[in-house]
């Protein structure tokens, strides 16, 4: 009976943190089609938060009616002489007011209007993670010491917060990058001899390997969440040989080949635990192109400090946050090509029950990660509706474009045409998304 419960509390989790990150998603892009058709004098006529019977709404002195519907998975706007709430179509007008309507306002206005959805969804990831680097600070560029991590026994650490770095086992460092090549290089051993700068004086004291086999963040929909491993957790063991790196643990992974493995883990206030995981095949980008590995879904931590913060400037945060937009954004267009082209598989296309999961954990995270989540659903939903399909945005701007150049818009016949065929084929995605949740390992 308690596990029937914690299951439902766990489906309902993941399902409310979903539809809040759907709806905030959602009403930002639909706001983006609202305001700016406004402002290029077109006339929304519903914005619906939602689909289905409505449940309450409003309407303001413009004679939009703001609603919110029963089925939260989407929202739309619906202007002046659509057909329906994707404007695939368009219904007769008065002539003094075809002007206030989609289809009978100037291209650039029709353009600018369509535009807008995705363009917001760009600006929400690029003000949240803006936001993030504002709140959360930035590394300072020389190498100091922030807030120190727990250690497990048997693990030296004197290093303090403010301590700049100067060189470990006599080695110089000079940069963040410096100790990430001179670990390469050092013995994997408990303890290492760090000089640091503390309070004016060069000293040196007695700290622990620079790559420890920390864990600094679990991949959602992966074994190691199934398992139960934490960000702070530490590796000790993989199968009963211990590891002293974090970097030795991908050997294990591989020589596994799939078999289970079992990973002892040091966890603060609880000691060492044993954890069995099943790794998974998993595509994963690479200079070259795409490389299949086996993983559990764990990422290093680094070492058992963070770098010391500075306040991040507004200038550089939108930078670094739309910097982190794009990244997004090209990482789904090398995706997509290479699912195409066949470089990786098409298990690697997810569809809405991993989607939700992936934000349920986000959610169970902390409010942080959510929220970061949030920004990477907004990008990515972003560039999926400026594909070039009938019934999403970009597919209305394929057909804007044509008229740009042909000097004539596209007959209603074709238009109607193409958007059957594009709504068959985004059912169709949303299916074999659905069906590689379902079935795919």
């Amino acid at each position: 009976m308690s596990a029937a419960v914690e299951m439902l509390g766990g489906f309902l989790w993941t399902a409310a943190a979903f539809v809040l990150a759907l709806s905030i998603i959602v009403t930002v892009h639909e706001y983006g089609h609202y305001i700016i058709g406004r402002l290029c004098g077109i006339r929304a006529e519903v914005f619906s938060l939602g689909f289905g019977p409505r449940l309450f709404s409003r309407r303001d002195r413009r004679g939009t009616l703001w609603q919110v519907a029963a089925i939260p998975l989407g929202g739309y706007v619906r202007f002046l002489g659509d057909a329906d709430a994707a404007s695939a179509g368009s219904v007769a007008v008065a002539p003094e007011r075809a002007r206030q309507s989609l289809n009978g306002a100037p291209l650039w206005a029709r353009f600018a209007t369509v535009a807008a959805g995705p363009v917001f969804n760009f600006i929400l990831s690029i003000l949240v993670f803006a936001g993030m680097a504002i709140w959360q600070g930035l590394p300072v560029d020389q190498v100091q010491v922030g807030k120190l991590h727990p250690v497990p026994p048997g693990v030296t650490m004197q290093l303090q917060p403010g301590d700049r770095i100067l060189a470990v086992d006599g080695r110089p460092v000079a940069s963040w990058r410096d100790l990430g090549l001179l670990a390469e290089s050092l013995p994997a051993r408990p303890s290492h001899d760090w000089t640091v700068l503390r309070e004016g004086a060069e000293i040196t004291v007695p700290g622990p390997d620079p790559v420890p086999p920390l864990v600094g963040g679990v991949a959602p929909r992966s074994p190691a969440v199934a398992a139960g491993l934490q960000p702070g957790d530490v590796i000790l063991a993989v199968d009963g040989q211990p590891v002293r790196r974090f970097d030795e643990l991908r050997g294990h992974v591989t020589a596994a080949a799939g078999k289970p493995v079992v990973l002892r883990v040091w966890r603060e206030g609880q000691g060492e635990a044993d954890y069995t995981l099943v790794p998974r095949e998993q595509d994963l980008p690479t200079e070259a192109g795409y490389e299949r590995r086996w993983m559990i879904g764990v990422q290093g931590g680094g070492s058992y400090f963070d770098p010391a913060i500075r306040s991040a400037g507004p200038l550089e945060s939108l930078a670094l946050g739309a910097a982190r937009t794009w990244d997004i954004i090209a990482s789904s267009v090398s995706g997509l090509w290479a699912m195409v082209t066949g470089q990786i598989g098409s298990c690697n296309l997810g569809g809405a029950i991993s989607i939700a999961e992936t934000t349920g954990q986000a959610a169970s995270a902390g409010g942080g990660n959510f929220i970061w989540w949030i920004a990477v659903l907004s990008a990515a939903i972003g560039f999926l509706n400026l594909l070039p399909v009938p019934v999403l945005d970009g597919g209305h701007l394929m057909f804007y474009l044509y008229e740009a150049v042909a000097r004539r818009r596209p007959s209603a016949r074709v238009i109607d045409i193409l958007s059957a065929l594009g709504m068959a084929a985004v059912l169709s995605l949303m299916v074999f998304g659905l069906s590689n949740d379902l079935f795919c390992p």
